[in-house]
């Protein structure tokens, strides 16, 4: 059969279902087109013009998408087939993960291994350019030093013979230069088989380029993890926020900025233990999960030891437990645990999440408001080199003496703008609070409708560093009353950037009082409210014992991160937050996962 003439444009064959891998070609890269078998004839072509570590593995039947038995070009090809069906069933398959599949088995098939465990490393990224910056050419090379670094391959610019890539460790990046010279023809051929977001090992020395760029010349390059999956290209990078939050792995790796908030949570739990410890404070620990929930009105998690055939709750608060210990004779203790409670989900508040709760025997809610700016302002200062630290565009002063303390009733007066007479009256008050936007609930007290129109008018006005202080006993069960007004308590609030930070309170130790307290709480719970307090008996007992006056304050340490790392969201500040199940294409949930971008 006689070829026909080609026309010099973009061409493609009209297959009933063109497989993805065969990407268009122009006319002059096809000579003739005298076969029956159109998919056979490209497959040899291609495979013919196609260096071995940039062809595709292609599925032995054209039209499954990658997923079937791979053709015998590799005898490691077979190994990937659990990978490749796995990704066609999420419909995740594309050129990319088939480019990368097919060089894993080329790298295999030169006796590779893609994860040994054998390279050490003896030097960290970041600390070579904070020791050798100083140094100039001449210097470099009569230093007659070889350093063994490794890291992930993020960048990579070739230029034939010679190739720069950037290393990046959890220290720090840096540009390593690999050529054809130095490595040797072999070497470097099976280094172009190595892909960005690989794990490299290298050894070298160092050198500064042509535009003074400290760099380290490789010697030898090895692989040490191969990444089946390309990281997000360098100029777009991750952007879809849930992506960053499901696949944190890979926010950590291309995100500088999620890295360098971690690293601060760290130092600001850090600060605080340290700042505890110095005062005598005892660090403990308590049950996570627990009989009776309590130490907060919140809803909890359930579930259920089966030896023991027994409901347990996950703990909303360490507060009773902790309190516990001061019956038995310590007088100053903290923990800094996790929490769990059955809420909605917002910018401001996780399922799970990280609280400080502190207890101190002999001391009154003032003594923690002290406390607090002193151990708040030294961790901003230590963490953030300074006082005061920005917010979201606004400055935040936390230098201690210069945080506002206000009761609770004269901050919804006076910031809320709401009369006494109108908050003082029930029918009133619950009028202003149906006319806000917020439901009563039959036979909630006084107090609890004023929290709402302090939540509502106050709280969101309260940028700087505020102490709101004695709230009202109705919603305060465990707060001691205050000695000269008994509708209120020895109670405070921490509130900067317009939320919560802190909540404190002198301690009820008085056993008959804290066991009506949990009584109106059983009853609010039985009329509908889920986060009224459960009764604790054996609570109550240790009171009965006799706890000295005391003194207990929680932190939230997400929210504080938040601040101290401008960040906008819990979820920035929270390493795995809690979302919704990723569903898949084949109707199955993950926690993670996705479609792989970027170059190959």
């Amino acid at each position: 059969m006689e070829a026909r003439p080609i026309s010099p444009r973009v061409i493609s064959f009209d297959f009933p279902q063109p497989p993805e891998y065969l990407p268009p070609l122009t006319a002059g890269e096809l000579w003739h087109r005298q076969t029956t078998n159109p998919v056979d004839l490209f497959e040899t072509f291609f495979r013919a013009r196609t260096p071995l570590g940039e062809r595709p593995v292609l599925a032995e039947n054209a039209h499954d998408g990658g997923a079937g038995k791979h053709r015998a070009q590799s005898p490691h090809a077979g190994r990937f087939k659990p990978l490749a069906d796995a990704l066609a069933a999420r419909d995740e398959m594309n050129d990319v993960l088939r480019t990368r599949i097919d060089k894993a088995c080329a790298l295999l098939d030169a006796d590779l291994h893609l994860y040994p465990n054998t390279f050490r490393k003896d030097t960290h990224i970041g600390d070579i350019p904070e020791a050798y910056s100083g140094l100039d050419e001449e210097a470099l090379a009569t230093l007659g030093k070889t350093f063994r670094v490794a890291g992930r391959m993020v960048s990579l610019r070739s230029f034939g013979k010679v190739t720069f890539i950037h290393l990046q460790d959890a220290s720090g990046s840096m540009q390593v230069f690999v050529a054809r010279d130095d490595l040797g023809t072999d070497a470097y051929q099976i280094f172009k088989k190595f892909d960005m977001g690989d794990i490299l090992g290298v050894e070298g020395e160092l050198f500064r380029t042509k535009t003074g760029e400290l760099t380290l010349r490789a010697r030898s390059v090895s692989l040490v993890t191969k990444s089946m999956r390309p990281l997000p290209e360098k100029y777009h990078g991750l952007k879809d926020m849930e992506t960053r939050y499901r696949q944190r792995y890979v926010d950590l790796i291309v995100t500088p900025k999620t890295s360098e908030i971690f690293r601060k949570r760290t130092m600001i739990v850090r600060g605080i233990r340290n700042y505890l410890d110095s005062k005598g404070f005892l660090e403990v620990e308590t049950p996570m999960m627990q009989p009776i929930p309590g130490g907060a009105t919140a809803k909890p998690f359930e579930t259920h030891h089966n030896a023991l055939d027994m409901k347990l709750y996950m703990r909303i608060a360490p507060e009773l437990y902790l309190k516990r210990l001061l019956v038995g004779g310590f007088e100053k203790v903290y923990e800094i645990n996790r929490n769990f409670r059955n809420e909605g989900i917002s910018t401001r508040h996780n399922p799970e999440f990280t609280m400080l709760e502190f207890y101190w025997a002999f001391a009154d809610f003032r003594d923690l408001m002290d406390l607090t700016e002193d151990m708040i302002a030294g961790v901003a200062r230590e963490v953030c080199g300074s006082t005061v630290v920005q917010y979201q565009g606004q400055d935040i002063d936390l230098t201690p003496g210069k945080w506002v303390r206000m009761t609770f009733h004269e901050s919804i007066e006076k910031i809320g703008g709401v009369d006494p007479e109108v908050y003082g009256d029930y029918e009133k008050c619950a009028a202003l609070v149906r006319k806000s936007g917020e439901k009563v609930i039959k036979g909630e007290k006084l107090g609890k409708l004023q929290a709402k129109l302090f939540d509502i008018f106050v709280e969101p006005k309260l940028i700087q560093p505020h102490f709101i202080y004695h709230y009202p006993t109705d919603i305060s069960p465990l707060s001691r009353r205050n000695e000269e007004n008994p509708d209120i308590t020895d109670r405070f609030e921490l509130f900067v950037v317009g939320r919560e930070l802190a909540n404190a309170f002198s301690e009820l130790n008085d056993p008959v009082d804290q066991r009506g307290r949990f009584e109106e709480q059983v009853k609010e719970k039985a009329a509908g409210d889920d986060e009224a307090h459960f009764m604790d008996e054996d609570y109550v007992r240790a009171l009965e014992y006799g706890m000295p006056p005391a003194a207990g304050q929680g932190v939230g340490i997400d929210r504080l991160v938040m601040l101290l790392t401008d960040s906008p969201s819990i979820r920035e500040v929270i390493l795995f937050p809690l979302l919704r199940p990723e569903t898949t294409s084949g109707g199955g949930a993950s926690s993670g996962g996705g479609p792989a971008t970027g170059p190959a």
